[in-house]
């Protein structure tokens, strides 16, 4: 209990609540529990201490909010257009543009000498940590009108969004299809960083390397394999 006390009398937790403050607008109630939501693994390894299991959380949170969002916004739409934008605006980079944004990579704690952590993603899923915090903190009704204010309308402009293509390997297969040329993703390398595990993901077009990409799951690491490919090969 001592320890505790201590703690929220330290002039470092008293500076990450005022920080804290500035990005969410409002005053944090549980600060220790926004702590724990901006923890990479990377430098708190126990379930209870980093912000997996709150990103787990944030993530479900943030989808059903998008998701009733764009209901209310679009009440003529099908099913299939909704799940579509609903994609766009909770899609990994999309996150990661609006978490540096906001200023989480000041506040968030994480090994700032892993030198593999710069081509991650881990700042949208601190994002996604920061509001399953807040839904704990607040409740669904307040997390709901903050995410909307906060996130939604000065980042997610969905008039934009909608002319987008997020599938960005389904556009590099379209072109190969058209092309006539082979497409896939390999695994070249899988290395342990930091107790980590990271990957290196080539696209290849007729058996030649053309891009690659790295991150700490196969899927980011191919997405930023497939970023890179689309924009060599001008689509």
């Amino acid at each position: 209990m001592h320890f505790i006390l201590n703690l929220f009398k330290s002039p470092e937790l008293r500076q990450f609540s005022k920080q804290l403050k500035n990005v969410l607008g409002f005053t944090p109630g549980d600060i220790v529990l926004y702590r724990t939501a901006l923890s990479h693994r990377s430098v708190r390894e126990g379930t209870d201490q980093n912000n997996e299991r709150l990103e787990f959380l944030g993530d479900a949170v943030l989808s059903s909010i998008i998701g009733h969002y764009l209901f209310r916004k679009y009440p003529y739409k099908d099913e299939g257009f909704l799940t579509e934008m609903r994609s766009k605006m909770v899609n990994r980079q999309k996150l990661n543009e609006i978490a540096l944004k906001m200023g989480l990579k000041k506040i968030t704690i994480y090994n700032r000498q892993d030198n593999a952590l710069k081509i991650s993603q881990i700042f949208g899923n601190t994002l996604e940590a920061l509001i399953g915090a807040v839904y704990l903190d607040k409740g669904y009704g307040q997390t709901q009108k903050w995410v909307e204010r906060y996130i939604i309308l000065p980042h997610l402009f969905t008039d934009d969004l909608e002319s987008i293509e997020i599938n960005i390997k389904n556009k590099l297969y379209g072109w190969a299809t058209k092309n006539g040329k082979s497409v896939e993703f390999a695994t070249l390398n899988e290395s342990l960083e930091n107790g980590r595990r990271l990957f290196t993901i080539a696209v290849t077009i007729d058996g030649q390397i053309v891009s690659q990409g790295k991150g700490f799951n196969k899927k980011d690491a191919g997405y930023q394999a497939a970023m890179q490919a689309v924009e060599k090969l001008g689509l």
